[in-house]
Protein backbone atom coordinates (compact mmCIF):
# COMPACT_ATOMS: atom_id res chain seq x y z
CA UNK A 1 0.00 0.00 0.00
CA UNK A 2 1.11 3.52 -0.73
CA UNK A 3 1.33 4.94 2.81
CA UNK A 4 0.41 8.47 1.71
CA UNK A 5 -2.43 7.86 -0.72
CA UNK A 6 -3.80 4.59 0.72
CA UNK A 7 -3.70 3.03 -2.75
CA UNK A 8 -3.45 -0.75 -2.55
CA UNK A 9 -0.76 -1.76 -5.03
CA UNK A 10 -1.13 -5.51 -4.59
CA UNK A 11 -3.08 -7.67 -2.17
CA UNK A 12 -3.69 -11.33 -1.46
CA UNK A 13 -5.87 -12.48 1.45
CA UNK A 14 -5.85 -8.92 2.89
CA UNK A 15 -8.66 -9.57 5.37
CA UNK A 16 -7.70 -13.04 6.55
CA UNK A 17 -7.05 -13.01 10.29
CA UNK A 18 -3.91 -14.92 11.22
CA UNK A 19 -1.29 -15.16 13.99
CA UNK A 20 1.19 -12.27 13.87
CA UNK A 21 3.97 -13.51 16.20
CA UNK A 22 6.56 -10.85 17.08
CA UNK A 23 4.98 -8.17 14.93
CA UNK A 24 3.12 -7.73 18.23
CA UNK A 25 6.19 -5.96 19.61
CA UNK A 26 5.45 -2.87 17.50
CA UNK A 27 2.25 -2.38 19.47
CA UNK A 28 3.97 -3.09 22.77
CA UNK A 29 6.45 -0.32 22.02
CA UNK A 30 3.70 2.08 20.93
CA UNK A 31 1.70 1.86 24.15
CA UNK A 32 4.85 2.16 26.28
CA UNK A 33 5.80 5.31 24.38
CA UNK A 34 2.24 6.61 24.68
CA UNK A 35 2.55 6.25 28.46
CA UNK A 36 5.58 8.58 28.32
CA UNK A 37 7.60 6.40 30.68
CA UNK A 38 11.18 7.60 31.24
CA UNK A 39 13.42 5.93 28.69
CA UNK A 40 16.48 6.24 30.93
CA UNK A 41 14.77 4.38 33.80
CA UNK A 42 16.41 1.04 34.56
CA UNK A 43 14.40 -2.15 34.07
CA UNK A 44 15.48 -5.45 35.59
CA UNK A 45 14.62 -8.73 33.87
CA UNK A 46 12.65 -10.90 36.27
CA UNK A 47 11.44 -14.50 36.43
CA UNK A 48 8.08 -13.24 35.16
CA UNK A 49 9.72 -12.32 31.84
CA UNK A 50 10.96 -15.86 31.14
CA UNK A 51 9.08 -17.62 28.34
CA UNK A 52 7.27 -20.57 29.91
CA UNK A 53 4.95 -21.01 26.91
CA UNK A 54 7.46 -21.96 24.19
CA UNK A 55 10.64 -22.02 26.24
CA UNK A 56 12.52 -19.77 23.83
CA UNK A 57 16.07 -18.90 24.78
CA UNK A 58 17.42 -15.49 25.75
CA UNK A 59 20.78 -14.00 26.55
CA UNK A 60 19.14 -11.56 28.96
CA UNK A 61 19.60 -13.45 32.21
CA UNK A 62 17.19 -12.88 35.08
CA UNK A 63 18.64 -10.01 37.08
CA UNK A 64 19.96 -8.15 34.03
CA UNK A 65 19.33 -4.40 34.36
CA UNK A 66 19.19 -2.07 31.37
CA UNK A 67 17.66 1.34 30.60
CA UNK A 68 14.16 1.14 29.13
CA UNK A 69 15.47 2.50 25.81
CA UNK A 70 17.88 -0.45 25.47
CA UNK A 71 15.13 -2.87 26.44
CA UNK A 72 12.87 -1.42 23.74
CA UNK A 73 15.70 -1.41 21.22
CA UNK A 74 16.36 -5.12 21.79
CA UNK A 75 12.65 -5.93 21.60
CA UNK A 76 12.23 -4.17 18.26
CA UNK A 77 15.61 -4.80 16.62
CA UNK A 78 16.47 -8.30 17.82
CA UNK A 79 12.92 -9.41 18.72
CA UNK A 80 14.07 -10.16 22.26
CA UNK A 81 11.13 -11.82 24.04
CA UNK A 82 12.23 -11.13 27.61
CA UNK A 83 12.76 -7.50 26.69
CA UNK A 84 9.23 -7.20 25.31
CA UNK A 85 7.78 -9.00 28.33
CA UNK A 86 9.65 -6.60 30.64
CA UNK A 87 8.28 -3.58 28.75
CA UNK A 88 4.73 -4.83 29.30
CA UNK A 89 5.36 -5.83 32.92
CA UNK A 90 6.71 -2.38 33.82
CA UNK A 91 3.81 -0.58 32.15
CA UNK A 92 1.62 1.30 34.67
CA UNK A 93 -0.72 -1.37 36.05
CA UNK A 94 1.49 -4.19 34.86
CA UNK A 95 1.11 -6.61 31.96
CA UNK A 96 -2.72 -6.82 32.08
CA UNK A 97 -2.94 -3.03 31.74
CA UNK A 98 -0.42 -3.06 28.89
CA UNK A 99 -2.40 -5.68 26.99
CA UNK A 100 -5.62 -3.72 27.53
CA UNK A 101 -3.88 -0.60 26.20
CA UNK A 102 -2.63 -2.54 23.17
CA UNK A 103 -6.14 -3.67 22.30
CA UNK A 104 -7.52 -0.15 22.79
CA UNK A 105 -4.78 1.26 20.57
CA UNK A 106 -5.64 -1.29 17.90
CA UNK A 107 -9.25 -0.07 17.87
CA UNK A 108 -8.08 3.55 17.71
CA UNK A 109 -6.01 2.71 14.62
CA UNK A 110 -8.99 1.00 12.97
CA UNK A 111 -7.58 -2.51 13.39
CA UNK A 112 -10.92 -4.31 13.49
CA UNK A 113 -9.64 -7.89 13.12
CA UNK A 114 -6.93 -7.71 15.79
CA UNK A 115 -6.46 -9.05 19.29
CA UNK A 116 -3.51 -9.15 21.68
CA UNK A 117 -3.07 -11.55 24.59
CA UNK A 118 0.57 -10.82 25.41
CA UNK A 119 3.29 -8.29 24.68
CA UNK A 120 5.74 -10.62 22.95
CA UNK A 121 3.77 -12.39 20.22
CA UNK A 122 4.57 -15.84 21.60
CA UNK A 123 0.84 -16.43 22.14
CA UNK A 124 -0.66 -17.87 18.95
CA UNK A 125 -3.92 -15.98 19.51
CA UNK A 126 -2.20 -12.65 18.96
CA UNK A 127 -3.71 -12.12 15.55
CA UNK A 128 -4.58 -9.57 12.89
CA UNK A 129 -5.34 -9.26 9.20
CA UNK A 130 -2.77 -7.93 6.71
CA UNK A 131 -4.98 -4.86 6.27
CA UNK A 132 -4.82 -4.26 10.02
CA UNK A 133 -1.04 -4.68 9.97
CA UNK A 134 -0.75 -1.93 7.37
CA UNK A 135 -2.50 0.33 9.88
CA UNK A 136 -0.15 -0.86 12.61
CA UNK A 137 2.95 -0.09 10.55
CA UNK A 138 1.65 3.32 9.54
CA UNK A 139 0.87 4.05 13.18
CA UNK A 140 4.33 2.92 14.29
CA UNK A 141 5.93 5.18 11.67
CA UNK A 142 4.77 8.19 13.70
CA UNK A 143 7.12 7.30 16.59
CA UNK A 144 10.75 8.41 16.04
CA UNK A 145 11.96 5.86 18.59
CA UNK A 146 10.31 2.99 16.73
CA UNK A 147 11.74 4.22 13.44
CA UNK A 148 15.22 4.31 14.92
CA UNK A 149 15.15 1.15 17.02
CA UNK A 150 13.40 -1.12 14.49
CA UNK A 151 15.88 -0.23 11.74
CA UNK A 152 19.11 -0.34 13.78
CA UNK A 153 21.37 -2.94 12.17
CA UNK A 154 23.51 -3.87 15.18
CA UNK A 155 23.81 -2.91 18.82
CA UNK A 156 25.88 -3.88 21.85
CA UNK A 157 24.60 -3.77 25.42
CA UNK A 158 26.68 -4.34 28.52
CA UNK A 159 24.97 -6.52 31.06
CA UNK A 160 26.43 -8.09 34.18
CA UNK A 161 29.96 -7.40 33.01
CA UNK A 162 29.48 -8.89 29.54
CA UNK A 163 29.16 -7.32 26.11
CA UNK A 164 26.12 -8.72 24.30
CA UNK A 165 26.10 -8.22 20.53
CA UNK A 166 22.71 -8.11 18.82
CA UNK A 167 21.77 -7.94 15.14
CA UNK A 168 18.52 -6.93 13.48
CA UNK A 169 16.33 -9.90 12.60
CA UNK A 170 15.65 -8.22 9.23
CA UNK A 171 18.88 -8.34 7.24
CA UNK A 172 17.46 -5.84 4.74
CA UNK A 173 17.98 -2.91 7.13
CA UNK A 174 21.71 -2.96 6.38
CA UNK A 175 21.19 -3.35 2.62
CA UNK A 176 22.17 -0.07 0.95
CA UNK A 177 19.56 -0.67 -1.76
CA UNK A 178 16.77 -0.36 0.78
CA UNK A 179 15.51 2.76 2.58
CA UNK A 180 13.52 1.23 5.45
CA UNK A 181 11.69 3.45 7.92
CA UNK A 182 9.94 0.82 10.08
CA UNK A 183 10.64 -2.91 10.26
CA UNK A 184 9.54 -5.95 12.25
CA UNK A 185 9.90 -9.66 11.72
CA UNK A 186 7.97 -12.43 13.38
CA UNK A 187 7.96 -16.20 13.70
CA UNK A 188 6.14 -18.88 15.60
CA UNK A 189 5.07 -22.18 14.05
CA UNK A 190 1.45 -21.08 13.79
CA UNK A 191 2.35 -17.82 12.01
CA UNK A 192 5.21 -18.91 9.78
CA UNK A 193 7.86 -16.37 8.81
CA UNK A 194 6.45 -12.83 8.80
CA UNK A 195 7.79 -9.42 7.84
CA UNK A 196 6.25 -5.95 7.90
CA UNK A 197 7.99 -2.79 6.73
CA UNK A 198 7.49 0.76 5.62
CA UNK A 199 10.12 1.67 3.03
CA UNK A 200 10.79 4.30 0.41
CA UNK A 201 10.69 2.80 -3.08
CA UNK A 202 11.45 5.33 -5.82
CA UNK A 203 10.69 8.02 -3.21
CA UNK A 204 7.24 6.52 -2.61
CA UNK A 205 6.37 5.44 0.97
CA UNK A 206 5.21 1.84 0.68
CA UNK A 207 3.98 -0.50 3.41
CA UNK A 208 4.80 -4.17 2.77
CA UNK A 209 3.15 -6.97 4.77
CA UNK A 210 4.35 -10.53 4.18
CA UNK A 211 2.73 -13.26 6.26
CA UNK A 212 3.29 -17.00 6.67
CA UNK A 213 6.30 -17.36 4.38
CA UNK A 214 7.31 -20.98 4.06
CA UNK A 215 11.11 -20.93 4.02
CA UNK A 216 13.71 -19.20 6.13
CA UNK A 217 14.64 -16.72 3.40
CA UNK A 218 11.30 -16.55 1.57
CA UNK A 219 10.11 -13.34 3.21
CA UNK A 220 13.37 -11.59 2.32
CA UNK A 221 13.20 -12.85 -1.26
CA UNK A 222 9.56 -11.81 -1.55
CA UNK A 223 10.36 -8.33 -0.24
CA UNK A 224 13.12 -7.93 -2.82
CA UNK A 225 10.78 -9.13 -5.58
CA UNK A 226 8.06 -6.69 -4.50
CA UNK A 227 10.59 -3.87 -4.51
CA UNK A 228 11.89 -4.79 -7.97
CA UNK A 229 8.35 -5.09 -9.34
CA UNK A 230 7.33 -1.70 -7.96
CA UNK A 231 10.50 -0.02 -9.22
CA UNK A 232 9.86 -1.40 -12.70
CA UNK A 233 6.23 -0.30 -12.61
CA UNK A 234 7.16 3.21 -11.47
CA UNK A 235 9.92 3.54 -14.05
CA UNK A 236 7.60 2.54 -16.89
CA UNK A 237 4.60 4.41 -15.42
CA UNK A 238 2.57 1.23 -15.64
CA UNK A 239 -0.13 0.47 -13.14
CA UNK A 240 0.56 -2.10 -10.41
CA UNK A 241 -2.00 -4.86 -10.16
CA UNK A 242 -4.46 -5.02 -7.25
CA UNK A 243 -5.23 -8.69 -6.83
CA UNK A 244 -7.41 -10.38 -4.25
CA UNK A 245 -6.58 -13.92 -5.31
Amino acid sequence: MNAETGEVLYSKNPNRTMPIASITKLMTAMVVLDAQLPMDENITISDADVDTLRHTSSRLAVGTTLPRRDVMLLALMASENRAAAALARTYPGGTPAAIAAMNRKARELGMTHTQFLDGTGLHSQNSASPTDLVRLVKGARAYPEIQQYSTTAEHVVYARGRALHYRNTNALVKNENWNIEVSKTGFINEAGKCLVMQARIKSQPVVIVLMDSAGRYTRIGDANRVKQWLETALETNSEPIDSNL
